[in-house]
């Protein structure tokens, strides 16, 4: 029997997210195909049970997203990703694996070798049939890649209806104009981040070239489950030569370390002058997410005020948004990656395009841009 198998569609959908299914079982295979094709902006043309059969399958069907499972006989996930891009640059691979700790930890080396995005599988068959937040999530980054991968159908793709199975969308209009905000007239004294999808090579590059000697602390918020974020914060310790914490209730601020909110929870930060310290909490989730940009925001403009540098990077729907335009209300200076060095413009866009930024920057920029900003600098 072939380990790939040809969609059973009865023809193609030109509007369609093309998607490609790669698991070894059957089981996650056939409930991951069915959630996807509940959204009629996917189409799932083809399966495998291995890396290899992936690779092989590169050449005969038409593909802008591949879910990819980790461990697989023959040929594993990330063996697969860089014979998969050599096959189609242009594909966009969500690695699916569980939450434990190995995964995470392979999960976020797929993103270094190419993957853009991750979600989080139930650990069986029996728990994924009532997986309502893995098929949310699952539907999103699908359909946010789909249009990355694929310009053309995503000009021609209507409007999904979200339904209960996937988050609202966020679409900044292709073209619209982008006026730049007034920069703070003082110098900032914390540094915020938010990213989301494509976020940790982000973080990656704007934290290996940011000056180490600012005694700026940061606060970063990517959205990561549990497990993922400790991970997170160690790969980004042991890559950028800082200190990078992924952060704790009650713990102290200190100057220029970096502090990763946990996944599940909103990280906070409470006090007053230079006795700061890092509350967490468990309140609702803000647009669909836990961490969420926007209590983190809220708290540090409360203590910043005008001296606050926010960084928008890349990263799907708009998490972070209203925090910014608080942000620039109190006088502080708000900084975006621009769409094409973006592996998703949601975020980054909406900010950029509500006129709230002070600059929008390719990612190689960036680091310059905040070492310019918070050394008092114009940008």
């Amino acid at each position: 029997m072939s380990l790939a198998e040809v969609s059973p569609q009865a023809s193609p959908n030109s509007a369609a997210v093309k998607v490609m299914v790669v698991d070894d079982s059957a089981v996650v295979r056939g409930l991951t195909r069915r959630f996807l094709e509940e959204n009629p902006n996917i189409q799932v043309v083809t399966t495998a049970s291995n890396g290899q059969n992936a690779v092989d399958a590169m050449g005969k069907f038409e593909i802008d997203v591949i879910v990819l499972d980790i461990e697989m006989p023959v040929m594993d996930g990330i063996t697969a990703i860089p014979l998969i891009l050599a096959e189609k640059p242009t594909v966009k691979i969500v690695m699916s694996s569980t939450l434990t700790e190995a995964n995470a930890t392979i999960s976020l080396n797929a993103l270094s070798a190419g993957a853009s995005d991750y979600v989080a599988k139930p650990t069986s068959g029996s728990e994924i049939h009532g997986a309502d937040d893995f098929k949310r999530e699952l539907i999103t980054k699908v359909l946010a890649l789909g249009g990355t991968a694929n310009p053309t159908m995503a000009a021609e793709q209507k409007q999904a209806t979200p339904g209960r199975n996937a988050a609202p969308s966020f679409k900044v209009q292709p073209g619209q104009p982008i006026s730049l905000h007034k920069q703070s007239s003082v110098p900032p004294r914390a540094i915020a981040i938010g990213s989301s999808t494509g976020g940790p090579q982000a973080l990656h590059t704007v934290l290996v070239d940011l000056d180490k000697t600012l005694p700026h602390p940061i606060f970063i918020t990517q959205h990561m489950p549990a497990t993922f974020t400790q991970i997170l914060a160690d790969h980004l310790a042991r890559d950028t030569g800082r200190i990078v914490h992924e952060a704790k209730d009650g713990q102290q601020v200190n100057a220029g370390e970096v502090y990763v909110a946990p996944g599940d929870y909103h990280m906070l930060i409470v006090g007053q002058g230079d006795d700061l310290s890092i509350k967490l909490t468990q309140t609702e989730r803000e647009n669909y997410c836990r961490p969420s940009v926007e209590p983190m925001l809220r708290s540090l403009i409360e203590i910043f005020e005008s001296a606050l540098l926010t960084v928008i990077l890349t990263g799907m729907g708009h998490d972070g948004l209203g925090g910014c335009q608080a942000c620039v209300d109190k006088g502080g200076t708000v900084i975006a990656q621009d769409e094409a060095s973006s592996v998703v413009w949601g975020m980054p866009g909406a900010v950029a395009t509500a006129g709230v930024c002070a600059a929008v920057k390719p990612l190689d920029n960036i680091a310059q841009a905040v070492n310019t900003a918070a050394k008092g600098g114009q940008l």
